[in-house]
């Protein structure tokens, strides 16, 4: 098992993002025949160790010939699928591009199919972001962890005028994604990067438990007086036997709020999306007896969940911290018992040995149906031998 993470320290963009790659070890000659079979104008990826504020870099500059084309997403995703790219990485460049496309048809009220990309539909900004999917499906990872991010402060022009930071774009796809405030007036995030890592990370915070392979470091194309203006990429292997993520616990205590809305705020939570929901009993000042309502999220849930709390109990105030999970590998499994398919869970332990975790539903299916204790489908289920 493979694992990025992404120190995006001063923001990231696509020749960040490349840079760091080519840093990490990943091959620029690869890199630029994926880019060749695209069909660009002369379309050259060079490589240049720069230093940001003392420490040394990879800068990756585009170089191609002037062009003036005006370019919808159909005419880059016939790009992709018309190149020698493998499976993976057309796969992951038509994803980043669609999130992208999907980002600007929304600030500009318009359509997927309608939307014109200005700015990330020039060379420069394809050659990026296709060389960024070559670069990580070479690289591999089966998870990407990326920090939080900081977009910059004050203005900067683009196609449709002068515009505040973040631009309207990356806004859009940085939804739901940390951020964290750095008072540069710059564009350190651009549409481009931020596309990239909404496609592409799978959770976010601080550098994971992992025995680092590599790191590379990928230089922005300015030179910032108060900190280098570099993306951190470190490449590596867990460092524990079972995978590990980062959740968020929101609490809350209650002691005027019914079992009939506690009932029902705990449904709309797990309509939400979150991971799960719980109550214990507690006993609160002036010895009332309470509850504690604990939810159990995803970062990028945090404001929608609490707004589900606080709605729908009044409470004054939430509590919340990160977690740190380990995880046991399961996948969806169908198993085949003497009662029919039962769905469930496969799950893997360490050391290689598995065991079954019935859907209670389809047992409880079951039970009624065949007019059998619900427990012998249970141990039926547990005792069969999966395939």
């Amino acid at each position: 098992m493979k694992i990025i993470y992404l120190d995006c320290a001063s923001g990231i963009s696509g020749d960040m993002m490349l840079g760091a790659l080519v840093d990490a070890g990943v091959d620029l000659a690869a890199i630029q025949a994926g880019v060749d079979s695209l069909g660009l104008p002369s379309c050259q990826l060079q490589r240049e160790e720069v230093k940001r504020h003392a420490f040394r870099a990879s800068h990756i500059q585009v170089v191609h010939e002037p062009e003036h084309a005006h370019r919808h997403l159909h005419h880059i995703t016939e790009m992709i699928d018309g190149s020698s790219l493998s499976d993976a990485a057309r796969e992951l460049a038509t994803r980043i591009f669609t999130r992208l496309g999907e980002a600007e048809a929304k600030v500009h009220g318009s359509t997927l199919e309608k939307v014109h990309f200005h700015e990330v539909g020039a060379v420069d900004s394809i050659a990026d972001i296709v060389g960024a999917a070559i670069g990580l499906s070479m690289i591999g990872a089966d998870r990407i962890v990326c920090s939080p991010i900081p977009t910059g402060t004050g203005f900067i022009e683009i196609a449709h005028g002068r515009c505040s930071l973040p631009a309207p774009a990356t806004a859009e796809l940085l939804r739901g994604i940390p951020l964290v405030e750095l008072d540069l007036p710059f564009e350190l995030t651009t549409p481009t990067g931020a596309a990239i890592v909404a496609s592409t990370a799978t959770s976010f915070g601080g550098l994971p438990e992992m025995s680092i392979e590599s790191i590379g470091y990928g230089a922005g194309s300015r030179d910032l007086k108060s900190q280098a203006n570099l993306l951190r990429m470190i490449v590596g292997q867990p460092s524990t036997l079972t995978p590990r993520d980062r959740i968020v616990v929101l609490e809350t205590n209650l002691d005027d709020v019914t079992g009939e809305t506690l009932g029902y705020c705990t449904q709309r939570l797990m309509e939400a999306g979150a991971l799960d929901v719980f109550t214990t009993a507690i006993q609160m000042k002036k010895n009332r007896p309470g509850t504690q309502l604990s939810v159990l999220c995803a970062a990028e849930q945090v404001v929608e969940l609490e707004a589900i709390v606080f709605r729908e109990t009044r409470t004054l105030g939430i509590r919340r911290w990160q977690a740190d999970r380990h995880l046991l590998e399961r996948e969806r499994y169908d198993l085949q018992t003497p009662f029919g398919p039962i769905r469930g869970k496969k799950i893997t332990f360490p050391d290689g040995s598995v065991c079954f975790s019935p859907e209670f539903d389809d047992c409880q299916r079951i039970a009624r149906e065949k007019q059998i204790p619900l427990q012998q489908v249970l141990d039926v289920a547990k005792q069969a031998q999966m395939g």
